[in-house]
Formats: structure tokens, sequence, C-alpha cells
């Protein structure tokens, strides 16, 4: 029976996301409506893009948002957040939810005051 033994380093590099300038959009985009209806496709397939692309990108030049054309997830000149602020925002969902928490637990607390107390109320009337 043979072994298999991993191999010491990974012979598939990691992929890397693609990123599209807003001019190589505007291009695909006017080629894409260019095209004869069914040539559409082969660009698509071409430029390795899917349909929801072009229609997202031809929203945001429709809309006159040429820098909305940039992807802001993966673009270089998306700002980081500092450690601060990151842990300031998970502090405040934090707190948002025992909030929550706290208002439900209240409520639950004036539910069972409220049927110790009619309880009482029956008791003290049977006698």
């Amino acid at each position: 029976m043979t072994s298999t033994k991993p191999s010491a380093s990974d012979p598939a590099p990691k992929p890397k996301r693609r990123s599209f300038s807003p001019e190589y959009k505007l291009r695909i985009v006017a080629e894409y409506d260019a095209a004869p209806k069914n040539e559409k496709g082969a660009v698509l397939r071409r430029e390795r893009l899917y349909h929801s692309h072009v229609t997202e990108w031809r929203a945001a030049r429709d809309a006159g948002a040429l820098e909305n054309l940039v992807d802001r997830r993966t673009s270089p000149v998306r700002p980081k957040k500092s450690a601060v602020e990151t842990e300031n925002e998970k502090l405040r969902r934090q707190v948002e939810r025992l909030e929550k928490e706290l208002a439900r637990n209240k409520a639950a607390l004036e539910v069972m005051g409220k049927a110790s107390a009619l309880l009482e109320m029956i008791s003290e009337s049977a006698d």
C-alpha cells in the first residue's frame, strides 16, 4: 500500500482576485452593448466575465458615477480602519446586543411579577 505524503510546497498558488480599471469596465460595457445579440456571450467568454459584471458596470456608468466603477472591496485606495476603530465598532455591537437582551429580560420579569401577583390574588380569594 502506498502512502500519500503532502508535498513540501503547495503545487497550485493561491488564486488572485482580478481587479478591473474604470477604463476597462467602460470599454467592455461599450463593446458588449455594440455586439450583435448572438455575439454578446462571446465577449463575456473571451474576457471571462459574467453578465452581472456588465449589468453592474452599466448601472454605475448610467448613474454617472465613474468612481463607483472602482471595486471598493479590493481597491488599494480603501482606507484601513485602525485597531481602535475596529474595537469600538465591536464594542458598540456588543452593547446593542446586550441592551436588547436586557430589555427582553426586563419584560420577562415584569410578566413574571404580574403572573405572581395574579396567582397571589387568586389564592387569597379562594381562602
